[in-house]
């Protein structure tokens, strides 16, 4: 069956990127997936590089959009720009990278869909929000971020790119709409990306105590990754969306100790668990997003429990 839907993924050889490419594909849409694979792995779409609806192409966002990408010369439906270092080792790493991603290539991807008069879905952060006041986090919340932080390529980045989005609504009636990505988990997740889930499991399948900065009491909220996709492409797909912002993630919140006790016992690990004083510079102290915004207007709410989720993801690395 040829595919009458073309859709545009930046970022596509991610770890949320890559769920999405292959959620897309198995709704029978044709698929450019666009990487310059500094925090990518082009390994994550092996399975789809065979397939004649996915197209993969090796190209940075932040530079221009050439006639040599034929494939973005045809008309494209849908674009998803997810495109950006996402986990704090990486965004540190690339620190202006990240800045100039959620800038320059922001605008470059923007300028794409105006001129396709695509739908277009910018993939945004929690981390808008900063070390928040307001607890749990409403899409109206305007945030608590230090703007020359260790986190500020990132948090800062992605409020960059959230402010060039709503501006295209406003001056080019651009169909667009922003979704705030809370903590998501699953497989393809790098081993080394620094975040707690991946961290706590790989320690505690390799036997070494598990690493907690600070007392343990921070909080997080963490949704499966089929979940989050969903979320995504209801976002992308709902009816009435130009111009709104919306929270996906899941809402049940756990401390880090409380996570790392979990993981502790799905894995049957004797690890210990090892506190430090320090915490990464801004590490913000709760995150749990309100939800009821994409339950009403995307009808969407995360469907996998944590155990079952942390499994699939334990069961993903231990066979790494």
């Amino acid at each position: 069956m040829t595919a009458k839907i073309k859709c545009l993924v930046t970022g596509g050889a991610g770890f949320i990127g890559s769920h999405l490419c292959d959620k897309l594909i198995e709704k029978r849409y044709e698929v450019v997936c666009l990487d310059n694979l500094i925090t990518g792995n082009k390994e994550n779409l092996r399975q789809l590089l065979n397939n004649p609806n996915f197209h993969f192409v090796q190209h940075d966002v932040v530079n221009p959009f050439t006639t040599k990408l034929d494939l973005l010369n045809q008309k494209i439906q849908y674009i998803y720009h997810l495109a950006s270092p996402a986990s704090p080792p990486q965004y540190r790493k690339y620190s202006i990278e990240t800045l100039l991603t959620n800038s320059s290539g922001t605008y470059n991807v923007l300028e794409l869909a105006r001129k396709m008069k695509a739908f277009y879905l910018l993939a945004s952060t929690s981390e808008v929000y900063g070390n928040p006041i307001m607890h749990p986090q409403k899409e109206s919340y305007f945030g608590n971020v230090n703007p020359v932080g260790l986190r500020a390529c990132y948090d800062e980045g992605k409020r960059f790119a959230e402010a060039l989005t709503m501006e295209y609504v406003r001056k080019h009636n651009l169909d667009a709409r922003i979704v705030r990505i809370f903590n998501t988990y699953g497989p393809r997740m790098q081993k080394d990306d620094g975040r707690v889930v991946s961290n706590f499991i790989n320690q505690a399948i390799a036997g070494i105590s598990l690493t907690i900065y600070g007392d343990g009491t921070q909080t997080r909220s963490f949704c499966y990754i089929s979940d989050m996709v969903n979320g995504i492409i209801a976002a992308m797909e709902s009816k009435d969306m130009i111009g709104e912002v919306v929270n996906l993630g899941n809402p049940n919140e756990l401390t880090i100790e409380e996570i790392g006790e979990i993981i502790l016992k799905l894995t049957n690990s004797k690890s210990s668990m090892e506190k430090y004083d320090e915490r990464i510079g801004d590490d913000p102290d709760k995150r749990k997003p309100d939800i009821e915004k994409a339950m009403k207007k995307l009808h969407w709410e995360p469907q996998i429990d944590l155990e079952t989720g942390l499994n699939k993801t334990i069961e993903y690395f231990k066979n790494l």
